[in-house]
């Protein structure tokens, strides 16, 4: 792909028009004008706003020469990283292609209505959201809060489904690539769901580009960056304000740079998150305790009791035994990746590529179920 440097600019009916200038970084692309709300009169509309990040916001916007929706990234430029985001993005995107990451159209750089720096990235809107939006998919409320809006719980094979994806698009940036690109911040915020429910990996502000003859040392972290790390990408608990506790990998904690194992790590709580339906950082950890060890603890006996009640409700009412035993025995293959994939050593985590093949064997074992 190759990204034009386009100029963006606000008109006072609020709409975003992009126009053609110099080369800046390579896309596939260019794109003629974006309306984040043709009827808003005050600039970008909030009723517009998807979500706000450590650098900025994303809006839900349209093209208007064909009536498409995009997200539209506006880059937040008080905030100190926000530009070496932006850049780390479009260097990590410029030449990557797969099903299974987020597809960014163009990059927007110019002034906004009132002559302030203005720079964004639009990418292809997707229509589920992701994984964290509002938690509604991993975390749904007991009590729905709208009763026109049908419940966001996801099935056991959506689950599957989802986890290779993500599996998919890791093993493709870390092993299909020219050069090694770690993402650094896989969350459940950065994985978002199509039309379809495929997976889309994005977000790539943190990513770190690893050349083949570089060592990964040669690639470190600064403290700023890992401040806005998220409890992911990291082995080890501690508390801060309030009992507030992040996991902060233990070879990144040490000095070392970023590498392929951490973003491994970050998968592996993310997939014990998917299935327990328990975050990270809740309350029910204590100091020594940690969602890894949660899941560890529990195998092979309580693997029930430990999964989101909505999947053993699904298991439940599945009516046969064999299909129930099939379900379990998924589930407790499953929860042994994401340990495999969180051990505290990082050469002692399971590769990717072994990830995926036996996710892809998960599954093709509950399609054989006739699940």
């Amino acid at each position: 792909m190759y990204i034009f440097d386009t100029l963006a600019t606000l008109d006072c009916r609020g709409n975003l028009k992009v126009s053609n200038a110099d080369t800046w970084y390579p896309i596939n692309r260019r794109v003629g004008q974006v309306s984040i709300d043709k009827n808003s009169t005050d600039g970008f509309s909030s009723n517009n706003l998807i979500s706000i990040g450590s650098f900025g916001s994303v809006y839900r916007g349209t093209l208007q020469e064909n009536g498409t929706n995009v997200a539209v990234k506006v880059f937040n430029l008080t905030r100190h990283g926000a530009l070496k985001s932006l850049k780390a993005e479009c260097e990590a995107l410029k030449c990557i292609k797969h099903r299974n990451l987020l597809k960014v159209l163009t990059v927007c750089l110019g002034t906004d209505y009132v002559g302030n720096d203005f720079k964004a990235l639009v990418y292809e809107f997707m229509v589920n959201g992701s994984l964290g939006s509002l938690k509604e998919w991993l975390h749904p409320s007991p009590i729905p809060t709208d009763v026109d809006r049908p419940s966001k719980n996801l099935s056991l094979i959506q689950r599957i489904k989802i986890s290779i994806d993500i599996a998919f698009a890791l093993d493709y940036l870390h092993n299909q690539c020219h050069n090694i690109i770690v993402h650094c911040d896989l969350k459940p915020s950065n994985v978002l769901l199509d039309a379809e429910m495929v997976g889309h990996v994005g977000d790539f502000g943190l990513a770190k580009i690893v050349l083949e003859s570089t060592s990964y040392t040669d690639t470190n972290m600064s403290a700023a960056d890992l401040t806005r790390t998220t409890p992911y990408c990291v082995c080890a608990i501690f508390s801060w304000l309030n009992h507030l506790r992040f996991l902060v990998s233990a070879e990144y904690g040490m000095g070392s740079g970023v590498s392929i194992e951490g973003d491994v790590y970050s998968y592996g709580i993310l997939l014990l998150e998917m299935f327990t339906g328990i975050g990270p950082t809740v309350e029910i950890f204590k100091e020594n305790s940690n969602l890894h060890n949660f899941v560890e603890e529990a195998l092979p006996e309580r693997v029930l009791e430990i999964t989101d009640p909505i999947l053993v409700q699904e298991v439940e009412s599945d009516a046969g035994q064999r299909r129930k035993s099939t379900v379990q025995d998924c589930l407790l293959k499953t929860y042994r990746i994401g340990i495999a994939c969180s051990v505290g050593v990082p050469r002692e985590r399971m590769s990717i590529a072994n990830v995926a093949v036996q996710l892809c064997s998960i599954r093709n074992g509950l399609y054989a179920a006739g699940l």
